[in-house]
């Protein structure tokens, strides 16, 4: 599988490259301030938002390394004049990077990819698999964990993968805050794999992919052999958004913006997962035969 760039290695790429950062950011604006952005003359490393605004900036930062000025500033108001209509105004600096600025980069970029939030992907067939394509673009860092590693060498995600012959082990020593999707090829790990997550009490999210009916049965399971533990912080069916489209990849995207939404929501640092009513569309087929059809996981 191919790896994604790093900005070490866009770095050690290139000997002028200029740090395009956000400093102020008044009203509204595609980023906001701290936002980075690293430029050279043929290449082009994380984004300050798209748009006119980054077009500007990395037009300006280009000239720069031509010209071979060392900083700058610019201010630019987010309005018609420049062909956005966000109403705010954003101030940036620009400036070639010295060694000591690159190692700076390096280590915050170290800094935040380790403090992303984990989703665990229990489960690699179809669906788990369409979702690590998912979220290898998103800010997580994304696990894929199966017993089987036949099911795992088919995916081409630039994810961390693991066969694991205990999985909930690997839940059990996960980071608080982590979000675990449970799609297994067997029921009975399911039901294994969820309450583990939901035993932790710290998950962000705990979703199992199945149906209402799979769902009922997962809490007299509960009642009956976890000592009468919840299930009101289960979601389940996930990313059950009333399509009736089955695909994997399709049921993958409508799952992966429900992971994103809990994780980045603005109390996802201090509150549990939200828990839902079951609702009566969205659902994926299960072994009891509760929707039609069957769907490979």
């Amino acid at each position: 599988m191919a790896r994604r760039l790093s900005l070490q290695d866009f770095l050690a790429s290139h000997s002028r490259v200029v740090q395009v950062a956000l400093t102020r950011v008044r009203g509204s604006s595609p980023r906001g301030a701290g936002t980075c952005m690293f430029v050279a003359a043929d290449g082009l490393w994380g984004t300050i938002g798209g748009g006119q605004l980054e077009y500007i900036a990395i037009d300006h930062a280009r000239r720069m390394l031509k010209q071979d000025v060392i900083s700058d500033t610019l201010d630019v108001p987010l309005g018609p004049e420049i062909g956005q209509c966000c109403g705010g105004r954003v101030e940036m600096s620009l400036a070639q990077m010295r060694q000591a600025d690159r190692d700076d980069a390096i280590a915050r970029q170290q800094v935040d990819e380790q403090t992303l939030p984990h989703v665990y992907v229990m489960g690699a067939g179809h669906v788990g698999r369409a979702l690590t394509d998912l979220f290898q673009h998103m800010p997580v860092r994304c696990i894929l964990i199966d017993q089987r590693a036949e099911e795992l060498a088919q995916a081409q995600a630039d994810v961390e993968i693991r066969q694991s012959a205990i999985p909930e082990i690997d839940i059990a020593t996960a980071p608080a805050g982590s979000a675990f999707v449970v799609l297994t090829h067997d029921h009975a790990l399911d039901f294994l794999l969820a309450s583990a997550a939901l035993q932790r009490g710290d998950a962000g999210y705990v979703g199992l992919i199945g149906s209402a009916t799979k769902r009922e049965k997962f809490r007299r399971w509960c009642r009956d052999h976890c000592d009468g533990q919840r299930t009101d912080r289960l979601i389940c069916p996930i990313g059950a958004s009333g399509s009736r489209d089955k695909r994997p990849s399709v049921i993958a995207a409508f799952v992966a913006a429900e992971v994103i939404a809990e994780l980045t929501s603005e109390t996802a640092a201090s509150a549990p997962a939200r828990s839902i009513d079951l609702p009566q569309t969205g659902k994926q087929p299960d072994a009891e035969g509760d929707t039609a059809g069957v769907i490979s996981r």
